[in-house]
């Protein structure tokens, strides 16, 4: 068992933020916001808060299921857990309700958390379609409760450097952008099992490669590049059988690969494949190239290379002769001696500062309905075959 402790602090050096964790059983729940988030955290003493405090966040976990719950919180040392949702929304000394339910059940409870004048922090997508998104953003503004979704891949090292070199101008006048997302799911018909869990590939469940990975592109396009202004796309269902957690086939009936263009803003063109059929060839799982009158990138989740204009060699293209350039060199990369936190963590620490201090965190539940918009649009445009403009979302 992992013992969790901390140096003794009085009342007054110390900012306790209680906080409801529902789902944390599941995979992302219990590595990336419970392990390498909330309990990295309190291994590291806390969040040093002016003044000499520190925010300590004290998790309880819920979920249904009475006996991986004891096992989670036996792991870490923690005696808090519970399979009473309700009775944690009522107990006033716990002030988050974080949620890594699934997508189709995540709408009653924040509602019911935002109704325990919770404030609520939560997976993407926050919905299953734009109307309820915007209507949980509605309801948390009325409220006045402060809410955040979960947008950890500004945080990734590589858009991280990325970020940083596009800051500095490197790249000029920016053309386009290529993101290539994926890798091979298994089906689970053979050897080995699937690696995802089955409900992605199930529409009725709130699947589908859209709505999971759109909601992701939103935040990262705008993020780096500027608004996006329309959008094309198609999606397909590439493996329509597939076999579940308890070996049952079963048909699937949302898309697993999706590949579209987006129109951003100063006529930059974004080209974005996202595909649980792919087999990788490239750096990374993600990969995003960028092209500028001035200079190139391509980002991973913890690597970013560039070649600027100087360094660009001159492509001939002549099919009757091998290629004598290597395509790979002249790539330097960048800040490679960078060390970069948890992404999960980084955000969870933006957000328990936010409730503790009221420091601003812009990435609130009208964001997180702009990522839901995107994927809707984009499933739009697949289904009409035609492009699709991006109004703006407003509350």
């Amino acid at each position: 068992m992992k013992s969790i402790t901390t140096a003794r602090r009085t009342a007054q050096e110390t900012i306790r933020l209680g906080v409801i964790m529902n789902g944390v059983t599941g995979r992302m729940g219990a590595n990336q916001h419970l392990a390498r988030s909330i309990v990295a955290i309190r291994e590291a003493g806390g969040i040093p808060a002016p003044g000499g405090r520190v925010i300590w966040p004290d998790p309880i976990l819920v979920g249904r299921n009475e006996r991986k719950l004891r096992a989670l919180a036996d792991e870490h040392g923690f005696e808090r857990w519970s399979t009473d949702l309700g009775a944690c929304l009522d107990d006033p000394a716990d002030a988050i309700y974080f949620d890594a339910l699934t997508t189709r059940l995540r709408p009653a409870a924040v509602r019911a958390a935002i109704a325990a004048g919770k404030h609520v922090y939560c997976e993407k997508p926050i919905a299953p379609d734009l109307a309820t998104a915007v209507d949980l953003a509605r309801a948390a503004r009325t409220a006045g409760v402060k809410n955040g979704v979960v947008q950890d891949k500004l945080w990734l090292p590589g858009l991280l450097k990325l970020r940083r070199l596009l800051d500095s101008g490197f790249c000029g006048r920016l053309l386009s952008v290529r993101l290539e997302f994926g890798y091979w799911v298994f089906p689970g018909t053979d050897s080995p099992p699937s690696q995802r869990p089955s409900w992605n590939y199930r529409r009725e469940d709130g699947g589908g490669i859209f709505l999971d990975m759109y909601c992701h592109w939103q935040y990262v396009l705008e993020g780096l590049f500027g608004p996006i202004r329309s959008v094309v796309a198609v999606g397909a269902t590439h493996l329509p059988e597939r076999v579940d957690e308890e070996g049952r086939p079963y048909r699937a009936t949302a898309e697993d690969a999706a590949y579209g263009i987006l129109q951003l803003g100063r006529g930059v063109i974004a080209q974005v494949n996202s595909s649980w059929v792919t087999r990788v060839r490239r750096d990374d799982l993600l990969t995003i190239h960028v092209d500028g009158t001035e200079g190139s990138a391509v980002a991973g989740l913890r690597a970013c290379r560039a070649q600027s204009r100087a360094e660009t060699p001159v492509a001939i293209w002549n099919p009757d002769l091998p290629q004598t350039l290597d395509f790979r060199e002249g790539w330097r990369e960048v800040d490679a001696d960078k060390d970069f936190d948890n992404a999960f963590k980084a955000q969870w620490e933006l957000f328990l500062r936010h409730v503790a201090l009221g420091e601003p965190f812009p990435w609130d539940f009208l964001q997180g309905a702009r990522g839901v918009q995107l994927a809707q649009l984009a499933q739009r445009s697949w289904r009409e075959g035609c492009v699709v403009e991006v109004p703006e979302l407003t509350l």
